[in-house]
């Protein structure tokens, strides 16, 4: 069998789906052997940023997986390769950000469209606004085709994650008229071969969000989150302070980089757990931040 180390030599660095694909290396020895060769370089791109997951410990663990991280976001290369490790990583990087950046400008665009179809879309403009939350907003964004969660179809990647709020007194036909056409455009996209994109929305209002922010279960914890790190795409600009002074008063982006702390601690010790095994599965708990799970949950 070819070495990893000769492959690298051969083609260059690739990242760690671009590895696989030259090798009948299992996807966990394949990673434990990038991590324990002394000629191999690692180069992760990108921000870890907290998720929850209700099968971890205090629910706080990091995304991308170690497994995701691996596959898209790492750069292996021999130490022979620095520069041009380097040099793939930044190309990478750049790929990312230009897909993050490309994701929020169609969902402004998106949700100013559906602010203009509303009967009085300067009353929606005052009373609500629009931010978007997961990758995109941590510039991770991402365009690898998954199936999306109900059909099935494939779709382009990372989701659109919109939340709306809205003062008490936004009239409920008005509401109403805004899921609608949320969920008319959220079809569009979906089935539009030339978006393939999903928009996974929640729509709220203050006094909710208002409760949601006492962080008092594991639905507001992931809401809370939501909020924290949520980027204004439209909408009432006071509405939206006023909802980062409630985040500030009650301390979330603290409560929310201490489990973040705890996260990257507990993925530290889980690396070095799973490092010392030769084939996956003898740990559960580690294996749980190795492997990506499923995040539908993760959106009130």
């Amino acid at each position: 069998m070819v070495s990893i180390a000769d492959l690298l030599l051969k083609y260059g660095p690739m990242t760690g789906k671009e590895l696989s694909g030259k090798t009948d290396e299992n996807i966990f020895g394949l990673w434990k052997a990038c991590r324990e060769a002394p000629d191999i370089i690692s180069r992760a791109v990108g921000e870890r940023y907290l998720r929850f997951d209700r099968h971890v410990t205090d629910y706080a663990r990091l995304s991308p997986s170690i497994l995701r991280e691996f596959i898209n976001y790492t750069v292996v290369g021999h130490v022979s390769q620095t520069a041009e490790i380097e040099a793939k990583a930044a190309s990478i990087r750049k790929e990312i950000e230009y897909i993050s950046r490309k994701k929020f400008e169609l969902a402004r665009e998106v949700m100013l469209s559906v602010v203009a179809a509303q009967s009085i879309p300067e009353l929606v403009l005052r009373k609500t606004f629009f931010i978007i939350a997961g990758d995109v907003a941590y510039g991770m964004a991402h365009t690898e085709p998954r199936p999306e969660y109900s059909s099935g179809k494939l779709v382009n990647g990372s989701d659109l994650d919109i939340v709306v709020v809205y003062k008490e007194d936004l009239p409920d036909s008005m509401v109403e008229g805004l899921d609608r056409e949320i969920y008319n455009r959220k079809a569009y996209l979906l089935r539009n071969p030339m978006y393939r994109e999903e928009i996974d929305y929640v729509i709220k209002d203050v006094s909710l969000v208002r409760k949601q922010l006492e962080f008092g279960d594991f639905k507001s914890m992931i809401a809370s989150k939501v909020l924290d790190e949520g980027k204004y795409l439209c909408g009432s600009s006071e509405l939206f302070n006023e909802i980062r002074g409630m985040i500030d008063a009650g301390e979330v982006s603290r409560k929310l980089a201490d489990l973040k702390r705890k996260a990257e601690a507990d993925r530290e010790e889980a690396v070095k757990r799973l490092l010392t095994y030769d084939s996956a599965g003898y740990d559960d708990e580690a294996m749980k931040l190795f492997y990506t799970t499923e995040e539908k949950e993760e959106f009130f």
